[in-house]
């Protein structure tokens, strides 16, 4: 099905009409239309106009709205103050517009795709070979994968990268301790979960660690390891597999105990890119961009300078030959615009990073990597804070496993699901206690701003009350109980209804849901999404509240109650999928 035209577009396309009749050399102006809490719309572009043309703006308002048809679409269009319109839309266009948003075959509720969509690589969810993931992992997790999921509905050709980091001289030490110990790793063929490869692996990798403190002999071996994995001995190679191997297990068991979709080709990790180092250096040295100081080969920028006032470069390749993460970085955006064709690469990467980034991004501009045709752009997120503010921690002062930090969050929300629980097993309170315990977890992340620092705090997340994803599921499982107790009655639009203020509120706010995603996908702003569907689910509560469904007047107020309910359950639906989080039909 082609998409909904909404309200908010039908209006300003009636204006724009209505404004270059009454001011010809107004053609293709902007009459600055936003929601009000005056009448539905408010237009604003007139004073400025005004001015430009020199003319009186209420005088002009008065004449715009002369040639403004009243009826079918608007209802009430009148001036206000020095030059503002107020408009009010009928009850019958706001009734049909979501009976066309509910009648896409599609399920898209008329959210239309993208005419020519670029391709985006997103990197995100990067944790790292033989280290368990903690807390600092989740926002890159979350974030990307929300924003993955509102790009892909807009249309955009989404490849996604899992930018793990699998190389380095650690792997060194790792590998020359299994090698001497291999019965470390040794499952005799038997299947393991993702907590005991991960916890063979964390055993493994602080004996290797011991024996490199405390054995000169042994720490030689494992730096000459080191350059028989750089080198591609084939031994080596099938030792580091292994470690490779191992992890991921666990990075698919956290993973899915997120509820993310985590493709095995979608991991490409830095040692993916080694092949390409030695070419990303000869390139950049031959071009000029980086140059040899003190052996390193280095890129200077004029604008970035260390607390000294000396110039801080970006090292692409160190004195002793080693590559380091400028190198794999650089190579990754050659793969990424030459190879994957991108036209835009977003990385979600903590905050820290970002003057490396900022540096990596204009090296690659000035090779001629980037350009007008082809951006890099950071999505920093800020740091995740205990109730005190301070970085998330354990009492221990360690940082907090992943792991651990769902599992608490599945165990508070299984309460309160057990709590409200009405004819639900154990097993269906164990599920439901999943899906609402992740959703908090997911839903307290994406709300905030993602450059921002948020608290993490489970009692907040989990509760009935406020901005949290438990209240809005509980607004969907409302309405799915409201359609069972409806029995024969079904949904039904019937746009020759007056409306309560409640339900053209609703009414209003559903139809704008196209809108919003198309904002929060282009800004990768996952926030805007959550705002709109806290908004949606607390008008829906007021009609709730003053429009009673089934013991509405007469049969037609009934279906069209119903059907009021049914377009803002599958919006609550399609909004809480697009950041990642499930909406269960009985809470």
């Amino acid at each position: 099905m082609a998409s909904v035209t909404s309200l908010t577009a039908s209006v300003h396309q009636r204006l724009a009409s209505a404004l270059s009749a009454a001011l010809p050399e107004a053609a293709g102006a902007d009459p600055l239309l936003r929601r009000s809490d005056r009448a539905d719309y408010q237009a604003n572009g007139i004073l400025a106009l005004a001015k430009k043309a020199k003319a009186n703006p209420r005088e002009l308002a008065t004449q715009v709205v002369a040639q403004v048809t009243t009826g079918d679409l608007i209802q009430d269009i009148e001036v206000s103050g020095p030059g503002f319109l107020n408009v009010t839309v009928t009850d019958r266009a706001i009734t049909e517009n979501l009976a066309a948003r509910a009648a896409d075959t599609d399920g898209r509720l008329g959210v239309p795709r993208a005419e020519q969509p670029g391709t985006t690589v997103v990197d995100y969810a990067q944790p790292n070979v033989a280290k368990e993931m903690h807390v600092g992992h989740l926002r890159s997790a979350v974030i990307g994968d929300s924003v993955v999921q509102l790009l892909e509905f807009t249309g955009e050709n989404v490849v996604r990268r899992h930018h793990i980091g699998d190389w380095g001289t650690q792997f060194g030490m790792l590998i020359q301790y299994l090698d001497e110990h291999p019965h470390e790793l040794d499952h005799s063929g038997a299947e393991v979960s993702g907590e005991e490869a991960m916890s063979n692996l964390d055993r493994l990798y602080k004996a290797a660690r011991r024996k490199f403190d405390s054995d000169e002999e042994f720490k030689t071996r494992a730096r000459r390891r080191v350059v028989d994995l750089q080198a591609g001995d084939p031994h080596t190679l099938a030792m580091w597999q292994k470690f490779v191997d191992e992890s991921k297990i666990y990075f698919f068991s956290v993973f899915e105990k997120l509820d993310m979709e985590v493709r095995d080709p979608d991991i490409v990790g830095e040692s993916g890119y080694n092949d390409m180092l030695a070419e990303t250096c000869r390139l950049l040295e031959e071009s000029g961009v980086a140059v040899r100081s003190e052996g390193a080969l280095c890129v200077f920028f004029d604008d970035i300078k260390g607390p000294d006032g000396n110039p801080v470069p970006l090292i692409v390749q160190k004195s002793d030959g080693g590559y380091g993460y400028a190198a794999t970085d650089l190579s990754a955006i050659r793969d990424r615009v030459f190879n994957l064709k991108a036209n835009t690469l977003l990385y979600v990467v903590d905050a820290r990073q970002s003057l490396h980034f900022k540096m990596v991004f204009e090296t690659a501009r000035k090779a001629g990597w980037l350009n007008d045709d082809v951006k890099a752009h950071q999505l920093a997120f800020g740091t995740v804070l205990g109730k005190d503010g301070k970085p998330f921690k354990t009492r221990e002062g360690e940082t907090v496993r992943l792991v651990d930090l769902l599992d608490e969050a599945i165990d508070r929300a299984s309460a309160v699901v057990r709590e409200k629980a009405q004819d639900l097993s154990e097993e269906e309170i164990a599920e439901r206690g999943a899906q609402v315990g992740i959703g908090a977890v997911k839903y307290a992340d994406l709300s905030t701003s993602a450059n921002r620092d948020y608290k993490f705090d489970l009692d907040q997340m989990v509760s009935l009350n406020g901005d949290t994803s438990v209240y809005l599921q509980y607004a969907y499982a409302r309405i799915q109980s409201i359609l069972r107790k409806a029995g024969e009655v079904r949904p039904a639009a019937h746009p020759e209804l007056e409306l309560h203020a409640a339900e053209r509120a609703l009414g209003l706010h559903v139809d704008a849901f196209a809108e919003t995603v198309a904002e929060a996908a282009a800004e990768y702003a996952p926030h805007k999404m959550t705002a709109y569907l806290y908004q949606l689910a607390s008008l829906y509560t007021t009609f709730y509240d003053k429009c009673p469904v089934l013991k509405a007047d007469t049969p037609a107020q009934i279906e069209n109650r119903l059907f009021l309910c049914d377009v803002t359950a599958k919006t609550l639906q399609q909004g809480m999928a697009l950041l990642g989080i499930r909406t269960p039909e009985r809470l």
